[in-house]
């Protein structure tokens, strides 16, 4: 029986039980429940801390996991990433007084306060930058007013509660990171876990992508597929009126309304908008 961790909370934990529920599996409905067995998917499923999660994947008490691309590295654990889950985004960046230019040089010999240590020293280490990196639990942009550290690295997403703590953003971001499937080096249940991968895969695909249907004259049928080439290729079907043809493609989400707008242009009717539940590609 494949046995996945999945975060019991934290920004992580309602979008790993509502994505596994899209792809087909039980989830628990008392958030005081540790374990959840599925048999009829021959799946366990394991609520943990989520920076835990690698740990026990790592270790190979676990097969699968759900976690962030930031605590696998910080963990250090011995699991790898398979499939990114497109969902708990987030953005590290170092941090400095807005009153000093700053730059990744100025890291050299500096105390660098961090929730994350393990992720920071990494890169750290990837860029031959020496720093003392100092772990703190929580309100790291206060650690520099408070004498504990000289520049921070920390998630980042408007950048208003640096701003109002003195702080300036500087250097590329350290971490692009989002939720991410997990394994362990060598995984029982192989199959199983195959099948996990294809269903979250489908998931995922079916969120990014809708089917956009739409009528065109055969004369613009090549420029209309040049703008919906579709995954493979478009569906071109006959119309009663010999000279239009119906194309059907899948399209990105995002994209919808401008390539509606330039199907419009190029003379497309009928144009419709269908979301994609689930998929196999």
């Amino acid at each position: 029986m494949l046995r996945i961790a999945v975060p019991n909370k934290g920004s992580l934990a309602d979008a790993s039980i509502e994505i596994l529920k899209e792809a087909g599996y039980r989830q628990r409905t008392d958030s005081r429940d540790l374990v959840l067995i599925d048999p009829a998917n021959g799946v366990e499923f394991y609520y943990l801390r989520p920076r835990d999660i690698a740990i026990y994947v790592g270790s190979g008490e676990l097969e699968a996991g759900i976690t962030g691309r930031d605590l696998l590295i910080d963990s250090g654990a011995d699991a790898q990433e398979i499939l990114p889950l497109d969902f708990g985004g987030s953005t590290f960046r170092f941090a400095g007084p807005t009153q000093e230019k700053l730059s990744l040089s100025s890291i050299s010999g500096k105390r660098v306060a961090t929730a994350y240590p393990g992720l920071v020293q990494k890169h750290l280490s990837d860029l031959k930058i020496k720093a003392d990196v100092v772990r703190l639990d929580g309100a790291v942009e206060s650690s520099i007013r408070l004498g504990v550290a000289d520049l921070i690295a920390d998630v980042v997403s408007t950048g208003n509660t640096l701003r109002q703590a003195g702080l300036a953003i500087f250097g590329d971001p350290i971490l692009v990171s989002e939720a991410i499937l997990i394994k362990g080096k060598a995984p029982a249940a192989a199959a199983e876990l195959e099948i996990l991968i294809r269903r979250l895969q489908g998931v995922v695909t079916a969120r990014q992508y809708v089917l956009l249907d739409y009528d065109i004259p055969k004369k613009s049928v090549d420029q209309a597929c040049a703008i919906t080439p579709g995954l493979e290729s478009p569906t071109i079907s006959p119309l009663q009126k010999p000279d239009w043809v119906a194309v059907r493609a899948m399209v990105l989400r995002k994209d919808t309304n401008r390539l509606m707008d330039e199907l419009w242009a190029l003379g497309a009717r009928g144009i419709l908008v269908t979301d994609i539940h689930a998929c196999r590609l």
